[in-house]
């Protein structure tokens, strides 16, 4: 089935995903992970309550019991899932609001993917050959984790100095967890759009498109503050702005929370995405840690974090992992460390980035190709003579340039992503690959 994604389920309600798919979709939860009790969360989504309602009855008519969390965003919901044999969330993270989906974990929020589950319960799904309801069903209790959740982010925030801290919620679920958490905290804090709106009136819940920054831009700027957070739908994301309203780019926070994580966790490995540029490796091992490059994908960076017991990881993307949150996300830790490191250091974001902004980066550039597969062996052959990684699609490096050109796992695109010392040498690299790519 279309709707049973990489690493979630995500569909346009009701055409795609409805109370009847949600249903059949419990059921296969617990028969493919045998579960005898479900921790579900949803967000908040016109659509969400109808969903979690049809989702749990699947749950239960299988004869399992659904811990109801109510509304979480994501890394709330693994924070909660932690302790659950199971657990399944209803959201569509940034999508518009007519979409909805489910996030899907086993043991110790670890991700079902399609590779370990999705595929199998879309099968189940498909031929509905369903038992009849458990003679024995499964209870459904509410249970509220928002008083540990806050206990849990404060931990980071000591030592704090008083900053001027705005979000840009855009009504998504970081509009319910960001003022419940910063409201305990020593900072003067305003958030743009905090009310929960699935229909996101004022801007799409999408932070890595720029026209979705400028109310967050502008406030920064009129309020003189010391930071700008920008979480996406679920708060799994987060862009930052400097106090001069600029976009501080994913892999250079993932460089700055790496170096302040290393300082309390010596020789600590951490992972970054191969888009990242280079200047993450070069900070993660300077700080003694030890820099390991992940393909990416929240399932297979979490898995190779648990494998290397990783402290950290940070996707250009602008998803950082932590090992205290289960190897998930969590966009509120990773605004408190920041603030941190400016209270530390007394230095303003834009002072404790402007090291980092070392090379010279293009964002991620998409192009149609019919033959993926085809066009990434020419380009190898074409630029044989570099350091070639098949980690994920190709990337090549040169000593002072390098390139990742990556498939899309569902459209027929080919990703560019590249970077070099010089801008010159970037633009005519750039400029290259491009006229190889579109031949």
């Amino acid at each position: 089935m279309g709707i049973f994604k990489a690493y979630d389920i995500r569909g346009i309600y009701p055409n795609e995903l409805n109370e009847e798919t949600a249903y059949k979709i419990g059921r296969a939860f617990v028969k493919l992970l045998k579960a005898k009790e479900v921790l579900v969360g949803n967000d908040m989504r016109s659509s969400s309550p109808s969903l979690f309602e049809s989702v749990a009855k699947g749950i239960t008519d299988e004869g399992a019991d659904v811990v109801h969390a109510g509304l979480v965003d994501t890394p709330m919901f693994y924070f909660c899932a932690k302790d659950y044999p199971a657990a399944l969330m209803v959201t569509a993270s940034h999508n518009p609001g007519v979409y909805n989906g489910m996030k899907c974990c086993g043991r110790n929020a670890s991700p079902i993917t399609y590779e370990n589950g999705l595929e199998k319960m879309g099968e189940m799904v498909a031929k509905n050959n369903f038992a009849k309801p458990s003679a024995k069903k499964g209870r459904i209790v509410k249970k509220d984790f928002m008083d540990a959740f806050i206990e849990f982010n404060l931990k980071y925030a000591k030592g704090l100095k008083r900053l001027k801290v705005v979000a840009d919620t855009a009504n998504g679920m970081g509009g319910l967890t960001f003022p419940a958490v910063f409201s305990r905290i020593n900072c003067d804090f305003q958030c743009l759009y905090p009310e929960l709106d699935g229909n996101f009136p004022n801007h799409e819940a999408n932070p890595l498109i720029p026209q979705n920054l400028k109310d967050l831009r502008d406030e920064v700027i009129i309020k003189k503050a010391d930071l700008g957070v920008a979480p996406d739908g679920d708060a799994d994301r987060c862009m930052f702005l400097d106090e001069k309203g600029n976009t501080v780019p994913g892999d250079l926070i993932t460089a700055l929370i790496a170096q302040r994580l290393i300082k309390d966790n010596p020789k600590s490995a951490v992972l970054y995405d191969l888009r990242a540029s280079r200047v993450v490796k070069e900070v993660i091992e300077a700080e003694g840690g030890r820099a390991i490059m992940s393909r990416v994908g929240h399932s297979y960076i979490k898995e190779r974090m648990r494998k290397e017991n990783a402290i950290f990881a940070g996707e250009v993307s602008a998803h950082f992992y932590y090992r205290e949150n289960s190897y998930c996300e969590s966009s509120i830790m990773s605004t408190l460390i920041i603030m941190k490191m400016m209270s530390e250091s007394g230095k303003k974001l834009s002072e404790l980035v402007a090291p980092l902004r070392k090379y010279h980066k293009t964002d991620e550039i998409n192009f149609k190709v019919k033959d993926k597969e085809a066009k990434m062996k020419e380009l190898e052959k074409i630029f044989y003579d570099g350091n070639v990684s098949r980690l994920d699609g190709i990337k090549i490096e040169y000593g002072d340039w390098w390139f990742n050109v990556r498939p899309s796992n569902t459209e027929p695109l080919l990703r560019l992503n590249l970077e070099a010392d010089t801008k010159d040498l970037m633009l005519k690299m750039q400029n290259r690959i491009s006229k190889i790519i579109q031949n």
